[in-house]
């Protein structure tokens, strides 16, 4: 078994400097394009914000296709892929307790690990610069994802290693197109008339 050192939880961190667009410049724009919610004070707009996106977060672990994401921003679902990390996967918490190297091994899980994702590349989700935007998902979403993962990996989206996920819209795609084409096919289809 291999040494474990435990990580120094008292060590300087770099932190980045993180934007936050829920301030009050924003408040004041959606106020000047909607004077029906004047009244409306920051701490009320930024829990309504967070409540919606809280209900979209939940909404995307609870269903397998996931959810589109409004004003066609892209789409955001959970997929579980096959092939492990190449990185080690070390369980800090059970090392520390052991004082050697364990590894997670998502054996409850097939060896699979869950992971969000975010694509824009479908034909519907065409806006400037598109290929600049990411998605980072906060905190609790990671860990709610994290504890439900292992009982219901099986109900996911399953990723090859080896598969763009813009390959798996456009196919998607095409299915949906071809449907709806045989169905307008059908509507005037006459089986008598031999034109």
């Amino acid at each position: 078994m291999k040494s474990f050192k435990a990580p120094d939880i008292h060590a300087p961190r770099f932190r980045k400097k993180v934007l936050n667009l829920l301030n009050s410049s924003l408040v004041d724009e959606f106020k000047k394009e909607h004077p029906e919610y004047k009244d409306l004070d920051d701490s009320t707009f930024k829990e309504i914000v967070k409540s919606f996106n809280g209900n979209v977060w939940r909404t995307v672990i609870d269903n397998r296709d996931g959810v589109e994401l409004p004003e066609q921003l892209g789409y955001l679902f959970i997929g579980s892929c096959e092939k492990p990390r190449k990185k080690v996967n070390v369980n800090f918490g059970l090392s520390k307790k052991i004082q050697g190297q364990l590894l997670h091994q998502n054996l409850e899980s097939d060896s699979r690990l869950a992971k969000i994702f975010y694509s824009n590349y479908s034909t519907k989700y065409v806006f400037a610069h598109r290929e600049l935007w990411k998605f980072t998902a906060i905190r609790q979403f990671k860990r709610t994802v994290a504890a439900e993962f292992p009982e219901k990996w099986n109900r996911y989206v399953h990723i090859q290693p080896t598969v763009k996920v813009s390959e798996i819209f456009k196919k998607q795609g095409a299915k949906e197109y071809v449907k709806q084409t045989i169905e307008e096919v059908l509507k005037t289809y006459d089986e008598f008339k031999l034109d």
